[in-house]
């Protein structure tokens, strides 16, 4: 086993994984008995040839993000992640109740989250700003950014240092854009992967992880990266909303649903206006979207 070497997930390339060896790039298959291996993923390989190797072993996560598979099985998105990045904008109008979503994950898989507002040259941006403002209040750092003008993209660039970082948003709010602005040799990067790889053009449906200037790594994942709600349980969604947490264990009953329970410290709370009822109503819709909702 001394042979193996440790090596870091950076993208997946058709059928083979490019894993990255102290800067030298290995195109790799994996043992059959390992679970789904994914970009952030640290592993040990195997040495086949000069440019090819083998996944042995997946070396054990600080943390996973996971979206909905088929036949209500979870797919891997990302591992080892230490910032979700939640990118939002004026255009297309503001999704509360994904953003919703992906904070409550976060919250759940113990990682940090902030906000992203992008497009901030567009007109309109006050109508979002004191909802925004409630995140602000529970402690969620946003960037008000515009990839088009380069406006704020240096202090996210120095939030982003010395952590491993993802983008996540839906489409159409400029996820791409920012990671361009980031990134200014993206392409050049994502040409040396394949080249490297002998892979031919690089895969554009596959989340990639790049090495930033100033330190920290940045997965760039096209579309929307979807974080399900399948592998939390509605008691994990209720704690994902970071202002429920001190009044879960004031409901009258351990079970509580938060519905129309009796005795329901956060309906309570929501109602007398103490928490905010939009994002109530929000954990409501979420919780109905829910696998195990009755």
């Amino acid at each position: 086993m001394s042979s193996l070497l440790k090596g870091l997930v950076i993208s997946h390339l058709g059928q083979g994984i490019a894993v990255e060896v102290s800067e030298k790039i290995y195109l790799c298959q994996t043992l059959r008995k390992l679970e789904t291996v994914t970009v952030g993923d640290q592993v040990m390989i195997s040495i086949a040839s000069p440019d090819q190797g083998r996944i042995e072993e997946i070396l054990p996560r600080r943390s996973l993000l996971q979206r909905p598979s088929r036949n209500k099985k979870t797919r891997p998105v990302a591992a080892n992640i230490d910032k979700v990045y939640v990118v939002f904008a004026i255009e297309p109008y503001c999704d509360f109740l994904l953003i919703d979503q992906y904070l409550a994950i976060c919250e759940n898989k113990n990682i940090d989250a902030t906000l992203v507002l992008n497009k901030i040259d567009l007109t309109n941006i006050e109508q979002i700003e004191k909802e925004l403002q409630q995140y602000q209040t529970l402690g969620y750092d946003l960037h008000k950014v515009s990839a088009e003008k380069n406006l704020g993209i240096d202090v996210l660039k120095a939030a982003l240092n010395n952590h491993i970082s993802i983008f996540t948003g839906q489409s159409g709010v400029g996820k791409s854009s920012l990671t361009n602005a980031i990134i200014p040799d993206k392409q050049l990067k994502t040409n040396t992967v394949s080249e490297v790889t002998k892979h031919g053009r690089h895969t554009t449906t596959a989340a990639t992880l790049y090495h930033l200037p100033n330190g920290g790594d940045l997965i760039d994942s096209p579309g929307v990266a979807i974080f399900g709600l399948a592998d939390i349980t509605e008691q994990q969604l209720a704690w994902g909303y970071r202002e429920f947490q001190p009044l879960l264990e004031q409901c009258q009953f351990n079970d509580c649903k938060h519905v129309k329970d009796k005795g329901c410290a956060v309906r309570a709370a929501a109602e007398s206006g103490h928490i905010s009822m939009q994002r109530y109503q929000r954990f409501l819709k979420l919780r109905e979207k829910m696998p195990t909702a009755n």
